[in-house]
């Protein structure tokens, strides 16, 4: 019986045994590391800041004109650059920097000791070669009369023998005279043809000859002469003259300071106009044109100018343009005042605008902190820009008008991908 109610009883079945309960306890343990990893990262990219040390900026669509600021000078329009055309030492200073000339006032002398004795020695050649001319015109007028006289005496003797030839010819027929007699006085009239003949030609070509040599000597007259003419304009040089009438801006020379053929020593200036001249940085070269303008604000007057002419070399990573005044130029403006324009670099077309701020200098314009709707909440966004200009980004991606975006500095940030304002 006993052995009967043993067989029968029920074996009870624990409800968690060892095994279900590691597999349980293992997924809560990997649950619970998750979510630490997950909250601590959390917390690693999420940064508290204050909201009134930032400046947020909103994304709006306007009118975007890619431009650059630039800074240069007045200057008068026309200017007229002082050089000396001969090199010599300062001698006399007849007027000084910052007053007005009219064109042909002396301004200044120099002297030039090598180029007086230049001079001096060249009227010396020239005096020895007019000496020359003259002797030899004088021996060639004598020589012409030998000549002549020579021609004559043959002509002289011809005439005669032509006669006795003559009376010969009629004698002969008659028998009244030799034959040889006869022949004797041919050839000595033919003889004299020929003389006369050839006494022609060689005075002609002994004539020609000493002509070439009076042309030869009057050339080379005539050149020294020339050339005592340039060095004589060259000291005239030596006396430096205004060219134009105008403001003698500045005049560089002291008493006894040498000064060089070529070498610039003043300025003048004709105050009927200005102009303005800036340096721009070489990056933009081949985006400047003629026909380009900029504005500018001068005593609360605002004004454009336009870009007249470009000089392509570079100096100092910068090359220079010349612009105009735009109409009337500004009550007020003169000489040597500093302007600050905005010259264009392109034309105006509607864009969506980041305005630049001090986010740049980290981000390059890649990304950008944008706030939530609540705004307080600033996640990192990727976003794409095209140009810009000092006040705003051209956004291409990334933003929608009307969005709000940190624009300050995010050097204190770090690598955070959120920012709680506070």
């Amino acid at each position: 019986m006993e052995d009967k109610m043993g067989m029968d009883r029920k074996i009870k079945r624990k409800k968690w045994p060892p095994k279900k309960i590691a597999t349980y306890a293992a997924a809560g343990i990997f649950i619970i590391v998750v979510l630490y990893v997950l909250l601590f990262k959390m917390s690693k990219s999420t940064l508290n800041v204050r909201a009134e040390r930032l400046t947020i900026s909103t994304v709006e669509r306007g009118p975007f004109q890619e431009y650059i600021p630039v800074v240069g000078t007045v200057l008068p329009i026309y200017q007229h650059f002082l050089t000396a055309d001969e090199g010599g030492r300062v001698e006399e200073i007849y007027v000084i920097a910052g007053t007005m000339v009219e064109e042909g006032d002396e301004l200044l002398k120099l002297a030039n000791t090598n180029l007086i004795i230049n001079i001096m020695l060249r009227e010396a050649e020239i005096f020895r070669a007019s000496d020359n001319l003259r002797s030899t015109r004088l021996s060639m007028e004598q020589y012409r009369l030998r000549l002549k006289q020579e021609l004559a005496d043959i002509e002289s003797r011809l005439q005669q023998q032509k006669r006795v030839y003559n009376r010969y010819s009629e004698l002969v027929k008659d028998d009244l005279i030799p034959q040889h007699e006869f022949e004797i006085a041919k050839d000595q009239y033919e003889y004299l043809v020929k003389l006369k003949e050839l006494t022609i030609e060689s005075q002609k070509s002994d004539l020609e000859f000493r002509q070439a040599q009076i042309d030869a000597l009057e050339d080379s007259l005539e050149r020294m002469e020339s050339n005592l003419v340039v060095l004589k304009q060259k000291q005239d040089n030596l006396v430096i003259k205004a060219p134009i009438s105008g403001h003698l801006t500045r005049l560089e020379a002291e008493i006894g300071e040498s000064k060089g053929p070529g070498q610039e020593i003043g300025q003048i200036d004709v105050l009927e106009g200005f102009k303005y001249r800036a340096g721009i940085d070489e990056h933009y070269i081949a985006r400047i044109e003629l026909g380009r303008t900029g504005e500018y604000e001068f005593a609360g007057q605002k004004g454009k100018l336009v870009v007249k002419q470009i000089y392509p070399e570079v100096r100092d990573n910068r090359f220079e343009v010349d612009m105009e005044f735009v109409g009337k130029e500004p009550e007020g403006i003169r000489r040597g005042l500093t302007l600050h324009v905005k010259l264009e670099l392109g034309d105006i077309a509607e864009s969506l605008l980041l305005p630049r701020g001090g986010f740049e200098q980290t981000t390059g314009g890649n990304w950008v902190y944008v706030l939530d709707e609540a705004e307080n909440i600033a996640t990192k966004r990727r976003i794409k820009v095209n140009r810009y200009n000092p006040d705003f980004y051209e956004v291409l991606e990334g933003l929608e008008p009307g969005e709000r975006v940190i624009t300050s500095s995010y050097e204190s940030f770090g690598n955070m991908e959120r920012l709680v304002l506070k």
